[in-house]
């Protein structure tokens, strides 16, 4: 049975106070091939050995400074409660542009897991990289989702008050229905059921790595956008301050600092554009950070514009529902002075 939960919403209050801090991490997380061999069948025939490739998982894991309870109109990211190992719940970020779950070393040594039965990763952040520990689970679980067994990753703890986050690993048939307003979350699986009465819908684009990209325009450019519920803030790449400079001319920058997961920062500039529409959605006076970050590069958004939409824009819906079996985001809109 599917399982309605309360959530607890963190959120960003640092954002946009000059000098404006972006306080965002996207980290790149690469599987280290760095456990011994195991012991081989003397009477196997020997083979040269090959160097795997290695596996990548991809977690954006905002850090935020300052947590509140959830508050109407205020920014903030999702918080859910998950079983590990039978043992919670704990309060772990949702991520849906994370293609793994991670969790905390003081969740890690309070469950009793152990970081010398799994490989480290090799964590690739906006600002740096660095190596960290794994940890073997039997089990997560929280509402119709259920992962076993698998390996988690240790990440630093800098998520505000939450043990971790909640990637997309096992989401492909899901339904998640985030209902800000009444601090209510639910996963359950998707009957692909067309949306409610009163939500607005907008296509997902298909992509292997699970990634929840949509059309937009902002600022009167078309943009490629993914949809990042781990995101505090609203970040665009370069191409598309290129496209929008003469429209940003006009406006104040303001100095945005990216802090990654391995604590070195990254600047950016921070402006307030007109508009950011997303299907018929369109949001009034957002603010963006405009820089040359990694995670670009890696998903091959350089070229085009391109823009994560984070929680400071999310937030401001009454309800996002994410369908991933219809391939569908459902919007239903709170306050109405934000959109058009």
């Amino acid at each position: 049975m599917p399982l309605g939960i309360r959530l607890t919403v963190c959120y960003r209050l640092a954002m946009r106070i000059l000098p404006c801090k972006a306080l965002i991490a996207t980290v790149l997380l690469s599987l280290l091939s760095s456990r011994p061999a195991l012991a081989q069948d003397p009477g196997a025939v020997a083979q040269q050995p090959t160097e795997d490739p290695l596996a990548e998982v991809i977690i954006r894991a905002p850090e935020p400074r300052y947590v509140a309870p959830t508050r109407r109109d205020r920014i903030g990211r999702v918080w859910v409660p998950v079983s590990i190992n039978g043992q919670g719940p704990l309060r772990l970020v949702l991520d849906v542009g994370a293609s793994r779950s991670a969790i905390t070393a003081n969740v890690a040594a309070r469950l009793g897991l152990r970081t010398d039965e799994s490989p480290p990763v090799m964590l690739r952040g906006v600002t740096g990289t660095a190596q960290v520990q794994t940890v073997r689970v039997e089990k997560l679980e929280v509402g119709d989702l259920y992962i076993a067994p698998t390996v988690l990753p240790i990440v630093a703890d800098a998520f505000g008050g939450a043990e971790g986050l909640l990637g997309n690993e096992e989401l492909g048939d899901k339904r998640i229905y985030i209902d800000f307003h009444k601090d209510f979350i639910n996963i359950a699986r998707s009957k692909g059921v067309a949306a409610e009465a009163g939500f607005v819908t907008i296509p997902i684009h298909k992509r292997a790595d699970r990634l929840l990209v949509v059309d937009a325009v902002v600022g009167g450019v078309k943009a490629i956008a993914i949809i990042d519920s781990g995101a505090q803030a609203s970040v665009a790449n370069l191409a598309m301050r290129e496209a929008m400079e003469r429209r940003l001319r006009s406006g104040q920058a303001s100095h945005d600092e990216i802090i990654g997961a391995t604590g070195e920062m990254q600047n950016g500039e921070g402006f307030t554009v007109s508009q950011i529409t997303l299907g018929e959605v369109a949001i009034q006076s957002a603010h963006v950070t405009f820089g040359d970050m990694n995670i670009f590069a890696h998903w091959r958004l350089t070229t085009q514009p391109a823009i994560l939409v984070g929680m400071d824009v999310l937030g401001l819906l009454d309800t996002l529902v994410i369908d991933y079996r219809r391939h569908e985001l459902m919007i239903k809109l709170n306050n109405r002075r934000a959109f058009r």
